[in-house]
């Protein structure tokens, strides 16, 4: 597992208590674009948390952003979220 992946894993975590957090890395399939030249990563992270339980699709976005703080300006140029409760993923 990549260093930033571990990286998300773990603000993600601590930020979320995750049932389920899946992190996938998708910056070969961007070799050449901007983001990934000034090394920012491409990824797409599914969590399913109890946190987002009353929230809107935009609000759950801004905690994640918030959650992974200076990643988003260093280590990340672009990040595909799905963030779910428990019982959203059930049905």
């Amino acid at each position: 597992m990549s260093e930033r992946i571990e990286k998300i894993r773990e603000k993600l975590s601590a930020a979320f208590s995750p049932e389920q957090l899946d992190i996938i890395d998708e910056s070969h399939l961007h070799t050449g674009h901007p983001g990934a030249r000034s090394g920012g990563g491409h990824f797409v992270a599914t969590i399913v948390s109890t946190e987002f339980a009353g929230k809107n699709m935009l609000q759950r976005h801004r905690m994640v952003y918030d959650a992974l703080g200076e990643m988003m300006n260093t280590d990340i140029h672009a990040l595909s979220i799905k963030a779910l409760t428990p019982e959203e993923l059930k049905s």
